[in-house]
């Protein structure tokens, strides 16, 4: 099981996620709702906005804070954790 930082000292498990989406459209937003209702939402921001959905596939819906390019990119480095980001110069969004 490999564990990806998605902010704030959260982590999700990297092979279960299904979609990572931006939080601005309206389906998205039914998707979310409909997820608390049915208390499968894990809210993952720490207090602060929502900038990323995760769809699991287990039908939960998690909640992040980070950029979905800054969790994309954190999928695909080896480590999850971002560090090829920070060499490129990319803002790191956690702090």
């Amino acid at each position: 099981m490999r564990l990806v930082n998605i902010g704030y000292g959260n982590m999700a498990n990297a092979s279960r996620i299904i979609a990572l989406v931006s939080p601005d459209s309206a389906p998205v937003k039914r998707l979310v709702q409909d997820a608390r209702d049915a208390g499968r939402l894990v809210d993952g921001t720490a207090g602060r906005r929502t900038r990323a959905v995760l769809v699991m596939d287990n039908g939960s819906v998690v909640l992040s804070s980070l950029l979905p390019e800054t969790l994309s990119v954190r999928l695909q480095d080896e480590g999850g954790g971002g560090e090829a980001a920070l060499k490129r110069g990319e803002k790191n969004q956690d702090e």
